[in-house]
């Protein structure tokens, strides 16, 4: 009697609470068109190119193809290592260049091929790195590979693949050899609808040679793409979140310095790269996101491309856009990447990515790509923490953000609310008052209307969220479907399923099953069909803190 009665209070309490809620008011306007829906989030990125052809690297690489309305783009460091190809944390090898006794190159496609194999025979694009320095190149080549693992200090990862080469005529010409083997093995076509850059965060660990050398690299790499496949794209520099001022530096050198090869001044620059990481903390035993530290390196590095008058119409990319900036590192060594598993991370992927597109807009400058570097880590522990999309197979939360958006097209339209923080409140304050930021996220084409909504708040804590009428205004009158997706404690989210099971590290094959079904994006209801009337419709909802909701209008 007394356990019943408890929870009758907690429910009256609760009911309570809820009713004393205000309603979040959210409109959508299909009449006010924001431009075409870029695709920028259909780029994704990781260190270790081995697991690419592996088991659940294909699986979730297919995944990734089939939920893309447009041709998914794939970066990953390490495919110029010296190795034998063995997969290990923040690690990988081609062993695509070797020499011989007498100093002579000897030239190894065959593992780099089997991972260009994988992308291109899913219909995926490389954005093809070069990086990093193979052994017998290396100036500084013992020790080479590095034994990484999580709770290791992260700049032991640097060894030999990290320094310049001895021979840069050497570096020149596997750099041609390896983009025309390309062009031989692809065609020229597909080789022409890539993305080559240099290196990766030069201005941080991964670079051990000077700022000068950099550019030497660059250019030597550059003139010996463009002696290969004259019409193919590079560019870079692919530097770290805060260096806009190295960003700076180095598109000056693109434009006005004098060539390293060629004497003449400027080298060739199809593409302005740069990386942006928020900064998670666990305070007062909560994790506490920063999504404004993200923003702000996006903003940094867009506003310094926009005031440079070579480069301000160029595409960009952003060559990696997280939540922060170790994948592999799990949370049992880094607390604060505890956000990973569960709804946090779907949340803050949400509300991030439009908030990019608007730093795009205002700016001026013209984004194709943001990076998201998740993907995922062959034979490790069940929901072990790592920045990663899936794991041993099975999806986690945040992959069906991304099939969410793979849904969306035409135009983004324009979305206002109440509740809502705009890109650059979110770029200077992050969301850490009272309230959480509900907002949306909407296109429109001749045969639909979608609209991404989230309910998000920096620091990881669960309540039952907020109300919110959703007015969707300048629709076809008549009827029309109704489909309502969601992502929260009990949709989409095999993280919650598993904890349910007692967290188990081997569970059986129909555990196994079950956790794969309750890793795809669910409906919160069946579809149905709604009367639209005078041109709009009106959906209400109660949107818990940190979950999704996807509604699709089809006509």
């Amino acid at each position: 009697m007394k356990k019943f009665l408890l929870i009758l209070c907690w429910s009256l309490v609760s009911a309570a609470v809820l009713a004393q809620q205000e309603t979040v008011n959210l409109n959508v306007d299909v009449t006010r068109s924001q431009g075409q829906l870029k695709h920028i989030w259909a780029w994704f990125g990781y260190d270790e190119p081995n697991f690419t052809y592996m088991k659940d690297g294909q699986k979730l690489l297919t995944e990734l193809a089939a939920l893309s309305p447009v041709p998914v783009y794939v970066r990953a460091h390490n495919l110029m290592c010296t190795g034998d190809g063995t997969a290990a944390l923040k690690w990988g090898s081609s062993n695509m260049y070797r020499e011989d006794a007498n100093g002579n190159p000897v030239y190894h496609w065959q593992i780099v091929d089997s991972i260009f194999d994988t992308y291109i025979q899913r219909g995926m694009k490389p954005l093809a790195q070069f990086g990093f320095m193979p052994e017998a190149l290396s100036t500084k080549p013992q020790p080479y590979q590095h034994h990484w693992a999580p709770g290791v200090p992260y700049k032991e990862i640097i060894t030999g693949w990290a320094y310049p080469p001895k021979d840069y005529n050497k570096w020149g010409e596997l750099v041609y050899q390896w983009v025309r083997h390309c062009v031989e093995r692809y065609g020229q076509a597909e080789v022409e609808s890539w993305y080559w850059e240099l290196w990766n965060e030069p201005d941080g660990y991964y670079w051990m040679g000077t700022v000068p050398e950099l550019y030497k690299l660059y250019d030597y790499t550059a003139f010996n793409v463009k002696r290969a496949l004259p019409t193919a794209r590079i560019g870079g520099p692919h530097s770290t979140g805060g260096a806009s001022k190295y960003l700076r530096a180095f598109v000056n050198h693109c434009l006005n310095d004098t060539n390293y090869v060629t004497g003449k001044i400027g080298s060739p620059l199809d593409f302005v790269a740069f990386h942006a990481k928020g900064s998670p903390k666990v305070i007062d035993g909560n994790v506490k996101m920063s999504i404004s530290r993200q923003l702000r390196d996006v903003n940094d590095n867009m506003a310094t491309i926009a005031s440079i008058p070579g480069v301000k119409n160029l595409p960009v990319i952003i060559g990696e856009s997280d939540p922060e900036g170790c994948a592999a590192c799990g949370m049992h060594t880094n607390p604060e990447n505890a956000y990973r598993n569960g709804t946090m991370y779907s949340s803050y992927t949400a509300a991030s990515i439009p908030r990019i597109y608007d730093l795009a807009e205002h700016y001026g400058v013209n984004l194709i790509g943001a990076v998201n570097w998740s993907f995922e880590f062959e034979n490790q522990p069940w929901f072990y923490g790592f920045r990663d999309l899936a794991t041993n197979g099975v999806d986690k939360p945040v992959l069906n953000v991304f099939r969410m958006l793979g849904m969306m097209r035409g135009n983004r339209v324009e979305v206002s609310g109440d509740r809502a923080y705009d890109f650059l409140s979110m770029r200077d304050q992050s969301v850490r008052g009272p309230k959480t930021d509900v907002n949306a996220f909407a296109a429109a084409d001749a045969k639909s209307v979608s609209v991404l909504l989230w309910n998000y708040h920096d620091e990881d804590v669960q309540d039952a969220g907020s109300p919110v009428s959703l007015t969707i205004k300048g629709l076809k009158s008549g009827k029309a479907q109704l489909t309502h997706y969601r992502i929260d404690a009990l949709h989409s989210n095999s993280y919650e399923v598993w904890k349910k099971m007692g967290s188990p590290q081997s569970p059986t094959f129909e555990q196994i099953q079950t956790l794969e079904k309750s890793g795809k994006l669910e409906m919160l209801d069946k579809p149905k069909t709604i009367k639209i009337n005078a041109g709009q419709t009106t959906i209400t909802m109660q949107l818990p803190r940190q979950a999704v909701s996807f509604i699709q209008i089809s006509y």
